[in-house]
């Protein structure tokens, strides 16, 4: 980089230089002529001007600039010196300084080897041209002492020959002002070096400084963007889209706003057909779609977590209504990912208000997907008056499920399943819960309570030690040979360590394993890889695995592989106006038969009219059980009545 700045003050200094060379030259040519050497005066000028051309084409030739790649200054339309360095083009630039030195040191001709009347001129001229040279010259030293040489050389040579002591004196002066004015070139160059050096280290320092600060900004960037973004979808992630809505919302409180929660449908089952590899890339698809989607509604679109997106858009704004908008997204979504896509179908909540905080919409619009999941999904449901009374109990459940808990007010009651002759069998342990508020909470709400306070494991032992207590009273009412079952939510089993609860549990109250039943559904009989092994273990312990709401699932069979399953309760959907419905005989038949060909009890579940009774004691089904039979009761009594 030095070297690249000597070039460019070298060349600014001949440039400079130049003019003045020709302005001397002009004014020595006058003297000749003054001198009759009009003619030597001539070539001598000629010799000067060529010389200056040559030195103004070298100072515009292009070079290859320092770090550069040789290969870029070597492009086929390249002149050849354009792959010359600095160093060759500043070597060419000094030997031009010594041809227009020994131009000038041809001076002595125009003067009679300064001993003309016109002496004084000359020298003047000389000494003042070679001082220029130097004091413009301050970058490279070579440049102006191979120009100064030659010229002052002449004049002392000539001096010298002349004779006199003045004369010799005079050329002793000028060997000496030869030596100061080289001397005075190479400190020049020396500074120059050192300003060079200097001025490319900050340079480079604040270069360096520059990419730092830029790096630096860009980091942050990046750590804000990956803050508030799904590094999945790209798009805002929880606290990044709750940021936004929430000023947006603030910003526009006088406008009605949409907010729109959505679950695609059938993820679950592309993600355990294809693989994880397949569903994130079906999210990103799904993502950059929606993204596609709701651009003219200048909508905020984010990924909630899972297959869950969310959407807010200014409706005042906006040309389609928020019906028109879940009902766009429903029927397209097949249409969002190339992977499998057709298989995939979208749940819709809404919330419609103005004047919400992002809290209440969020909640209102969850609460609305809550209730389109349980219709069935693949449709839109917006949030009401209805599901606000629905939203308010769920939040009272949630605040007053440990309340409940400890004061007992969570019980069991107890429904029994009977042979097909009649005689007891066993029973099914089902949550009960009357809220001082509400009134009877369903086992639904209270199991979706617990896993949304975290209470799920506190409730399943208060459930595991309430049907261990049962039995011991059975068994103190002459009832111990009848086992007592208990339902475990797909949750409970995915995310708990139930098999060790529940061993611990019978441990602590000598209760036999023989005595207990765990009920699951089709899709916890079928998730081996988080269910197996805990399974197996209470299995082999002697608790007995029954399937619930066996039928309805869409993998059935598959259910059954386990070496663990003891049981199967037929669905009550098959069950319910089984005595007119030839399909669902026929379907009953066959899940006994295959029933019995495993070597498991099979149970009819929703028993509730005597002409549903008879046909199933006609198909030949060993157990059932339904409100036709025996409601569900306080364990007191279903004792006092067996």
């Amino acid at each position: 980089m030095v070297q690249h700045d000597q070039m460019v003050s070298v060349r600014q200094s001949v440039r400079a230089a130049i003019p003045i060379n020709a302005v001397l030259t002009l004014a020595a040519l006058l003297m000749a002529y003054s001198g009759d050497k009009l003619a030597l005066g001539l070539l001598w000028a000629l010799l000067s001007a060529l010389v200056n051309v040559s030195r103004a084409v070298v100072c515009r030739l292009p070079y290859r600039r320092p770090h550069e790649p040789a290969s870029d200054a070597a492009a086929p339309s390249a002149r050849w010196w354009r792959t010359r360095g600095v160093h060759w083009h500043l070597r060419l630039t000094s030997l031009l300084g010594l041809c227009s030195g020994l131009v000038w040191a041809l001076v002595a001709l125009l003067c009679d080897a300064y001993t003309s009347p016109q002496t004084l001129f000359y020298l003047t001229v000389v000494c003042g041209i070679t001082a220029g040279s130097v004091t413009y010259g301050i970058a490279y030293a070579r440049v102006p002492i191979m120009f100064i040489t030659p010229a002052l050389l002449s004049v002392a040579g000539c001096l010298l020959v002349a004779g006199g002591f003045d004369r010799q004196m005079l050329a002793v002066m000028v060997f000496v002002y030869l030596a100061a004015l080289i001397r005075s070139a190479m400190q020049s160059e020396a500074a120059f070096k050192r300003g060079s050096l200097l001025k490319n280290e900050a340079t480079v320092l604040a270069d360096r400084l520059r990419q730092a600060h830029e790096a630096s900004h860009a980091a942050t960037r990046e750590l804000e963007f990956r803050a508030n973004h799904d590094p999945l979808t790209r798009l805002f992630n929880r606290d990044g889209f709750a940021e936004v809505a929430r000023w947006r919302l603030e910003a526009a409180q006088e406008h009605e706003q949409c907010l729109l929660m959505l679950d695609l449908d059938g993820f679950k089952a592309i993600n355990d057909m294809f693989g994880h590899g397949v569903g994130d890339r079906v999210l990103q698809d799904v993502g950059a779609w929606l993204g596609r989607e709701l651009a003219p509604l200048g909508a905020v679109v984010g990924r909630w977590g899972g297959d869950e997106f969310v959407v807010l858009y200014d409706t005042s704004t906006a040309a389609l209504s928020p019906e028109d908008v879940a009902r766009l997204l429903t029927q397209r979504v097949a249409q969002a990912s190339a992977l499998e896509g057709g298989q995939l179908g979208l749940s819709v909540g809404l919330c419609v208000g103005r004047g919400l905080c992002v809290t209440d919409m969020l909640a209102f619009a969850d609460e609305a997907l809550y209730s389109a999941k349980r219709s069935g999904g693949d449709g839109f449901r917006f949030f009401d008056h209805g599901l606000q009374q629905a939203l308010v109990v769920r939040r009272d459940v949630e605040r007053d499920l440990g309340l409940g808990l400890d004061t007992g007010g969570i019980v069991l009651w107890y429904q029994p399943i009977f042979t097909a002759g009649g005689q007891l069998h066993s029973f099914e342990a089902l949550l009960r819960w009357l809220h001082p508020r509400h009134g009877w909470v369903s086992p639904e709400q209270v199991v979706h309570a617990a896993a949304a306070t975290g209470r799920a494991r506190r409730l399943l032992a208060h459930v595991l030690t309430q049907v261990c207590e049962a039995a011991r009273r059975l068994d103190a009412a002459g009832l111990a040979h009848l086992p007592l079952a208990v339902n475990v939510s797909p949750r409970e089993m995915a995310h708990l360590e139930v098999d060790e609860l529940v061993l611990e549990t019978l441990r602590a109250h000598a209760v036999s394993p023989h005595r207990l039943q765990i009920e699951i559904t089709e899709e916890v009989a079928l998730n081996a890889e988080n269910t197996h092994g805990k399974l197996a273990r209470l299995a082999a312990a002697g608790v007995a695995i029954s399937i619930d709401d066996f039928g309805v699932g869409y993998s059935s069979l598959a259910s059954l592989r386990g070496e663990h399953v003891r049981q199967v309760k037929i669905d009550r959907s098959f069950i319910s106006g089984l005595d007119g419905s030839r399909d669902n005989q026929l379907l009953v038949r066959t899940i006994l038969q295959m029933a019995r060909s495993l070597g498991i009890d099979a149970v009819a579940e929703g028993v509730e009219r005597a002409e549903e009774l008879m046909t199933l004691r006609t198909l030949e089904c060993p157990l059932v059980q339904g409100y036709h039979l025996r409601r569900p009761a306080p364990l007191e009594e279903i004792i006092q009545q067996p």
